[in-house]
């Protein structure tokens, strides 16, 4: 059996999925239905990046999560990849949601547009250049959350990405003021993230609430695929669960390490990352020596 896992922000880049796009039906015409539904020129910012809109929150998410979508479709359509091999399905924040379309959980419109609200909630949330985030090279989620608390830092960690990788969020202020302490800890390396907020931190509570009232509305369809939520780590068929794991997840931690963790725990071996970059691929191999992962995120990894 086989798991596909999705990519979340960070991992855009310039011209992603233009070779899709350029050579099958499929991928323009996904682009197509998916800039119908949120009327934003998704092409026109990934391929030629006009006034840097690619990097703003408001329009980056929607922009991986319809690459992501292109690419997987196309996947389908062009290999000979059976897709009632994949018993899992999971993603990397913004890629939650990929995976619950791709899964057909959720249908291509209502993702979209609830992609489309969650970006623009996001970039809001809070008030330009006072918060952020950075990445600290060196350290796991539990040492790291000791020196937070030893220390009595205005920090949370945002994202668990390896046990070597983790993200923290707060206001820019603090994240200044703690690197020479992080560094004083045995950080090797503490780096200040170009995001334009402390997402999946305190300070998205607001936006999460305005979010969970359209997750609300939502509707989701039964099937066999599982999904490992970002929220807690573990593994859910039932609507109810995966519902409101989706509305605990923009101000908290995004469990990455503990899902690569569950799926390894679970037995499974093969694991299929679609979308731009390679992103998950690194994480996932530092996380476990134990899988076959393959990324596919160009025509000629068809």
């Amino acid at each position: 059996m086989t798991t596909i896992v999705f990519p979340g922000q960070g991992s855009q880049s310039l011209g992603m999925a233009k070779d899709f796009n350029d050579n099958f039906d499929i991928s323009r015409l996904t682009f197509e239905e998916i800039e119908d539904y949120t009327k934003i020129d998704i092409r026109k910012i990934i391929f030629h990046n006009e006034r840097n809109r690619l990097d703003l929150t408001q329009f980056t998410q929607i922009c991986i999560f319809a690459s992501s979508y292109v690419i997987y479709k196309t996947f389908l359509q062009e290999s000979k990849f059976n897709k009632n091999n994949v018993r899992i399905m999971m993603g990397h924040s913004l890629g939650e949601y990929t995976a619950l379309t791709c899964s057909n959980k959720l249908n291509l419109k209502e993702c979209s547009l609830i992609l489309k609200k969650r970006g623009e909630l996001m970039n809001n949330a809070v008030e330009p250049n006072l918060s952020g985030m950075a990445a600290l090279i060196g350290k796991d989620a539990n040492s790291i959350q000791n020196i937070i608390d030893e220390n009595n830092l205005n920090l949370q960690i945002a994202n668990d990405n390896s046990p070597m990788q983790i993200v923290i969020s707060g206001k820019k202020e603090d994240i200044i003021n703690s690197k020479d302490l992080f560094e004083k800890n045995n950080v090797k390396k503490f780096i200040n993230l170009n995001v334009s907020a402390a997402f999946h931190s305190k300070y998205m509570l607001q936006a999460q609430d305005e979010l969970s009232k359209e997750i609300d509305k939502l509707n989701f369809s039964e099937n066999e695929v599982k999904i490992i939520s970002n929220y807690d780590a573990n593994i859910y068929n039932d609507n109810l669960n995966i519902k409101k794991n989706l509305q605990r997840q923009m101000a908290n931690k995004v469990n990455w390490t503990e899902s690569i963790k569950k799926l390894e725990e679970l037995g499974e071996k093969k694991i299929i990352e679609i979308g731009p970059n390679k992103v998950l691929s690194g994480l996932i191999n530092r996380i476990s020596k134990k899988f076959d992962i393959t990324s596919i995120n160009q025509i000629s990894d068809l």
